[in-house]
């Protein structure tokens, strides 16, 4: 059994000036993606993206994912009250991200930059989503550094990775779900994608897997997540979180996705 190790979310404080290693994840995602990227096209080179597209992507899917992270969590998890405190939309430090906010944001951007360049949208977004996995575990990580995401259930305490989380208000120990979610959403998803896109793969079949994956492990994993206070009401009345409500479109157009590849030409991603 192990105590979760009080770890302080500031990173960086100089004066009033303030650096959360949560914001440190979202920049150590950026880099990520522009260096994996420009090694992948390297290795394998592109069609179309050189490393200076890649840079120019990066801009606009930065962008997207904090855009619409931010607005994702503000109307589908608190809906009113951003609504009636339209300004604390901007008080990004207090937290409050959505992945599948985020995800909509990266789409649209993916979208903006396909168009821009008169290119077709899959083939860009199946590159990016290879990389998303990755980002997805800093995610995560950021997640675990604020003792943020308990488990909604308490373990047998003999689970050598059961873990109390003392700021929760309870001494009894929990999945640590941040970690579960660390593990299926960027390690698990990683090696799917990557052992997918291993071979030549028919346009649009990476983003199907991506969409259909993600949306599978996310909602199995939101049975041992805590579910956020102001929507347990949700919980508690049809036994499903918002995040399975989020995912279950995620899953059906993976599906679609799938479908409408067969249509589509082969090529190496």
């Amino acid at each position: 059994m192990l105590i979760y190790p009080k770890i302080n979310p500031i990173a960086i404080q100089i004066a009033s000036f303030k650096v959360y290693w949560y914001g440190i994840m979202y920049m150590l995602s950026f880099m990520w993606f522009a260096i994996a990227a420009k090694l992948r096209i390297k290795k394998y080179p592109h069609e179309f993206l050189n490393n200076k597209l890649i840079d120019d992507l990066l801009f606009y899917a930065a962008i997207g994912v904090i855009v619409g992270g931010r607005l994702g969590y503000c109307f589908f998890y608190q809906t009113e009250f951003y609504i009636n405190h339209p300004i604390d939309i901007l008080k990004t430090w207090q937290g409050g991200m959505s992945f599948h906010g985020g995800l909509i944001g990266v789409l649209l951007a993916i979208y903006l930059f396909a168009r821009y360049h008169k290119q077709n949208f899959f083939v860009i977004a199946d590159f990016v989503a290879m990389f998303i996995p990755v980002c997805l575990l800093l995610g995560r990580l950021g997640n675990f550094i604020n003792a943020e995401l308990p488990g909604r259930f308490v373990s047998n305490p003999h689970l050598w990775w059961a873990t109390i989380y003392p700021n929760s208000g309870s001494l009894l120990p929990r999945h640590p779900s941040s970690v579960y979610e660390m593990l299926g959403e960027g390690v698990l998803l990683s090696i799917i994608l990557f052992y997918y896109a291993n071979k030549e793969r028919r346009v649009s079949s990476i983003s199907g897997v991506f969409l259909l994956s993600y949306g599978v492990i996310r909602f199995i994993l939101e049975y041992f997540r805590m579910p956020d206070s102001f929507l347990s009401d949700l919980v508690n009345e049809f036994g499903i979180s918002m995040g399975q409500i989020l995912s279950t479109p995620m899953i059906i157009l993976g599906l679609i996705v799938l479908y409408y590849s067969k249509f589509q030409t082969i090529r190496k991603i």
